[in-house]
C-alpha cells in the first residue's frame, strides 16, 4: 500500500520549522550587521567607514555581508532613517492639556535616556548634521512636521501664561542641545564631574541625577510655571 500524499497544510507544517528558522536567524544577522554600521560610523563617518570594517566588526566576511545589505550608503541611510524614527518617538509630545512642566519634564527624561543608552546613533547623527546634513536632508520631513506641531503647542503654552514669552522654536533647540551634550559629550562630562563613565552607572543612580538637574534647569529657564 503506497503511502498517503501529505496535504498543503502538512507540507506547510512540515517545512514551518525550517523556515522560521532561516528566518530567525536573518533577522539575528541583519541586527549584527546594524550594531556593526552603527559602531563603525560612529567612529569613522560615512567616508571612513568601510564595508569590511562593518564586515569585521559583525563577523562576516565582505562577500557574506553583501548578501544582505546592497551597499555601504544603502546602509547608512538606513541607520539614519532608524534614528530618525526614533527621535520622532523621543519627542512625541504628550496630551497638551497636560502642561509644560508634565509634557516638557517626560521630553527630556526620554531625550537624557536616549543619550545615555544610545550615545553612537546619538553621535552619528550630530556628525551627519555637521557635514550639512548631505544624506539625511531629503529624509526629515516628518520631523520637521512633528517639531512645528511640537512649537506650536509651546507657543499654545506660552499664549496661557503657562510659560515665559520666548521663540518655542528655541526653546525646543535648547532642550536638545543641553540633552545631546551627555550623548556627544559623554566623556567629557564624567571626567569633569568624577563621575562613573557609561555603562558603570549600574544602579541608574547617576543618570536619575542628571535627568532631575537637567530638567530643573531647563524648565526654569523656560520660565514653566
Amino acid at each position: 500500500m503506497s503511502a498517503r500524499p501529505a496535504s498543503v497544510n502538512e507540507e506547510s507544517d512540515a517545512e514551518a520549522p525550517a523556515t522560521r528558522g532561516r528566518s530567525r536567524k536573518y533577522t539575528q544577522v541583519l541586527g549584527l550587521i546594524n550594531q556593526a554600521a552603527i559602531e563603525v560610523f560612529a567612529s569613522e563617518g560615512l567616508a571612513g567607514a568601510s564595508t569590511q570594517a562593518i564586515a569585521d566588526k559583525a563577523g562576516l566576511s565582505k562577500a557574506q555581508l553583501h548578501y544582505y545589505i546592497e551597499s555601504k550608503e544603502a546602509l547608512y541611510r538606513q541607520v539614519l532613517q532608524d534614528i530618525l524614527t526614533d527621535w520622532i518617538v523621543v519627542f512625541g509630545f504628550s496630551d497638551e492639556a497636560f502642561g509644560p512642566r508634565k509634557v516638557l519634564g517626560d521630553l527630556i527624561q526620554r531625550k537624557m535616556m536616549f543619550s545615555f543608552e544610545h550615545p553612537l546613533r546619538s553621535r552619528i547623527f550630530t556628525a551627519e548634521m555637521m557635514r550639512g546634513a548631505p544624506v539625511i536632508n531629503n529624509m526629515m520631513d516628518t520631523s520637521k512636521q512633528r517639531t512645528d506641531q511640537a512649537a506650536a503647542v509651546i507657543q499654545n503654552w506660552m499664549n496661557q501664561g503657562l510659560m515665559d514669552k520666548a521663540d518655542p522654536m528655541l526653546v525646543l533647540f535648547h532642550i536638545w542641545a543641553v540633552t545631546q551634550f551627555y550623548a556627544d559629550h559623554a566623556t567629557q562630562a564624567a571626567y569633569y564631574r568624577n563621575a562613573a563613565q557609561q555603562g558603570q552607572d549600574k544602579d541608574g543612580k547617576d543618570r536619575r541625577y542628571l535627568i532631575e538637574q537637567v530638567t530643573e534647569f531647563l524648565l526654569k529657564g523656560a520660565g514653566v510655571k
